[in-house]
């Protein structure tokens, strides 16, 4: 190696810390631009280029997700509150069937590059069927998101109502829909507790959520009485998890 070379290789070799972390100084860019034209260097050691071919693929890595993070914001950002558009006749409720969900939400989430694809996985839950959601962004990013849903074929009296196909199918409907509405956390016009066309027990709000709108109501000085006759339940506890967002909204808006 002639002494020019080694001079190039010291100074290059320098942006590499001892750990091989990245130093703050640099951006993603930079740093990328700037291995990119060490690794051409025919004398750099070959433990030295490693670790600076996995600096590369960690920034790379880490900017794939900040696209993924901000296109993800920039979507929620431009998503409003869904009208359901489905009855259950068992539970006499509306619920946001998927078209809805799918039809309103596909051309904003694709607009930002983002998209979604869906499939089943194992799950140690017996009767239970596992549905994985994939969300990816056209960076390379992807994040994955599933929901365990029982499988059971009787309605709500016992009475079996479908088949195991189709209980099958409908504990995957459920699953799809109430994951999409989860990812970009999505608020239906309606109570959508329809997860008992799946045979799956409606999932409540959590003893903080409760609290919560247990202080806006105090705060308001809201009947309570009239609150749960709207909100269909005899307590708070039993509010539907997925209608928590709506309630609060409505809450606040008589505050003001």
């Amino acid at each position: 190696m002639t002494d020019k070379a080694e001079v190039v290789v010291a100074k290059q070799a320098q942006i590499v810390p001892a750990d091989g972390g990245l130093l703050p100084q640099q951006s993603g860019d930079q740093m990328i631009a700037m291995i990119e034209k060490i690794v051409m260097t025919p004398e750099i050691p070959i433990d030295r280029l490693e670790k600076m071919l996995e600096m590369k693929e960690r920034i790379e890595e880490k900017k794939a997700e900040q696209a993924f993070v901000r296109a993800m914001s920039r979507a929620q950002a431009n998503m409003r509150p869904i009208s359901a558009d489905a009855n259950n006749p068992q539970t006499r409720s509306k619920y946001a069937s998927h078209a809805q969900l799918d039809g309103i939400l596909r051309p904003i989430y694709t607009h930002e590059g983002l998209s979604l694809s869906f499939d089943e996985g194992d799950t140690d839950k017996d009767g239970y069927i596992r549905v994985l959601c994939y969300v990816s962004h056209e960076d390379g990013f992807s994040r994955t998101y599933h929901k365990d849903v029982p499988v059971v074929n009787a309605g709500i009296k016992g009475v079996v109502m479908m088949t195991p196909t189709h209980a099958n199918a409908s504990a995957d409907s459920y699953g799809m829909r109430y994951l999409e509405k989860k990812i970009f956390n999505i608020a239906v016009g309606e109570f959508d507790d329809d997860g008992n066309q799946a045979g799956n027990p409606v999932e409540t709000i959590t003893e903080e959520q409760q609290a919560t709108i247990q202080d806006l109501l105090d705060s308001t000085g809201a009947n309570k009485a009239l609150f749960l006759k709207w909100a269909k339940v005899k307590k708070i506890s039993e509010i539907n998890a997925g209608a928590y967002n709506s309630v609060v909204a409505m809450i606040k808006r008589k505050q003001k």
